[in-house]
């Protein structure tokens, strides 16, 4: 019986075309064989068809053998192939994975539970205030402008924002200064800075105490004076109104 040929497996990977070759009844040296290796010439049967050496593998055993390890070697290969794939660029070049920073960021929830650790109180949220140029925008004690006020203020149809004092939770304040303030500089206050300059502007609109401390257990636990106001919308569903109507074409 003579030998097969050999059988290709390609798997495309992002660096190029990694082949893998499985040769049916190559030795250990990695020789091709010959049939005499695997019969033995001296027990043939009546009809001259060699017989095998007792305990030596049939044709059979060893083909599924050999198949089983290339299919092991073909799997283990995909395998490699998917996890380069996926850390290598994408195709358009577009797009890059996330740093450590953007992994540990994430948005803060009404109910406070994602705050991260970090404190402070109105006294150092002042120092904070002017030293990162708050007042800048917002005026020394953040009422003069030339942006929005962030100390009294009230909902009207003329503005397109609602002044601190009408946020329904205390939490949703830190998220938003954590993640968009300085205006021109977002992202850089630091975890104990967003707390004081929290507590700083609850504190100028008579939520909390001057010596009050904010941080993640005190800060959920601030009762809004607007709370009360504020109803929270019903979960959506296939039958839920829409806000709008859909004009059909015409």
């Amino acid at each position: 019986m003579g030998w097969s040929r050999p059988t290709w497996w390609s798997t495309f990977t992002a660096s190029g075309t990694v082949q893998l070759a499985c040769v049916e009844g190559t030795d250990a040296r990695g020789a091709r064989g010959t049939d005499a290796r695997n019969t033995d010439v001296r027990g043939a049967d009546a009809r001259g068809t060699p017989g095998r050496r007792p305990g030596a593998p049939g044709t059979a055993g060893r083909r599924a053998g050999v198949w089983r390890t290339c299919a092991a070697a073909a799997g283990l290969l995909l395998l490699g192939a998917t996890t380069h794939a996926q850390q290598a660029a994408s195709p358009s070049g577009l797009g890059r994975p996330p740093s450590d920073a953007e992994r540990r960021d994430r948005i803060v929830g009404p109910d406070g539970a994602d705050l991260p650790p970090g404190r402070g109180n109105a006294a150092e949220g002042a120092m904070v205030f002017a030293r990162r140029g708050c007042s800048n925008c917002h005026g020394p004690t953040g009422s003069e402008g030339p942006s929005i006020q962030l100390v009294g203020g009230d909902v009207t149809s003329f503005t397109n924002y609602w002044p601190i004092r009408h946020w329904p939770f205390a939490p949703s304040i830190w998220d938003y200064i954590r993640r968009v303030m300085p205006y021109d500089r977002p992202g850089i206050l630091t975890n104990d800075e967003t707390y004081a300059v929290t507590a700083y502007l609850l504190y100028r609109n008579g939520i909390i105490g001057e010596e009050d401390e904010m941080d993640a257990e005190s800060l959920p636990q601030v009762r809004m004076p607007q709370r009360d106001d504020y109803v929270r919308p019903e979960d959506w569903t296939p039958e839920s109104r829409r806000g709008f109507e859909i004009l059909p074409d015409r």
